[in-house]
């Protein structure tokens, strides 16, 4: 899928724009010189095995981190392309409860365990000023409903919850602000085949609704090919190739990738 077919009518520019970004650890490069534009509506999976910097690149990207060197400029509504980084605090957590969303590989790091699923959903609509208690539970059961949890539960709390029901209570915590950039990280590691397809064929179908634009880190191959547009692929900090995902699984030309490639169809 090309630029122009996965960007949304009415925007012009990325929505992210990463310049020279580069994160270390001591002499470690866990990330090193990554550049690259992301689109309106556009999935980019960023793949390798552990160690090779994706998951590290992935908090830089979504503010948590802050890099060495180099840049992470977001499309901001009214102001444009801005340094992710160059915003006053305030600004930037304004940022991350409205147009940026990041699911956790660890469903409890990105829940509130001891309190209810419907308080976890609505938790970012609370943090903006909303304080209509009746307003607040009607868009927690919508958003329960979206992510096919039952609204009988809106009351339990999400220990009470199956791995994959955690998963898809993150996600309506996160979409329920509408972003316009989600960061996942993982989202289907450590969960049964059965319920990691469910979960998949959950994110394609609101990714594809909502014109949502989506940064996944993931190590399985079928996962990036289901769900992302382009691909990148990172070893010891550095991408050593990106484009079109089935192009990059189907016909690799980094021999790093051939070898992951070749990894997944040998028995």
């Amino acid at each position: 899928m090309s630029r122009a077919e996965t960007q949304i009518p009415g925007t012009t520019g990325p929505l992210l724009r990463v310049q020279h970004l580069q994160r270390r650890f001591g002499a470690l490069r866990a990330v090193d010189d990554v550049s690259f534009d992301l689109w309106p509506g556009e999935v980019l999976a960023i793949v390798g095995e552990s160690g090779s910097g994706k998951s590290t690149l992935l908090h830089a990207l979504a503010g948590h981190a802050p890099p060495d060197a180099g840049r992470v400029l977001f499309n901001r509504r009214e102001q444009g392309l801005s340094d992710l980084y160059a915003l006053p605090e305030g600004e930037r957590r304004a940022l991350a409860r409205t147009d940026l969303g990041f699911v956790h590989q660890r469903a409890a790091d990105g829940l509130r365990m001891n309190v209810s699923a419907g308080a976890n959903v609505a938790e970012r609509l609370m943090a903006l000023g909303q304080r209509n208690y009746a307003e607040l539970r009607r868009q927690a059961l919508l958003w329960l409903e979206r992510v096919e949890i039952d609204p009988t539960r809106i009351d339990d709390t999400p220990d009470t919850f199956s791995g994959g029901m955690q998963q898809r209570l993150q996600i309506a915590r996160n979409l329920i602000t509408l972003p316009r950039l989600m960061f996942l990280d993982e989202p289907t590691s450590g969960l049964d085949v059965s319920v990691q397809a469910r979960l998949l064929d959950l994110l394609r179908h609101l990714t594809r609704q909502l014109g949502l634009a989506a940064i996944l880190v993931t190590h399985d191959l079928a996962v990036a090919r289901l769900l992302a547009h382009r691909t990148l692929v990172m070893r010891r900090g550095q991408v050593v190739e990106s484009g079109l995902t089935d192009q990059v699984l189907d016909d690799p030309e980094h021999a790093y990738t051939q070898l992951l490639v070749s990894s997944v169809l040998t028995p």
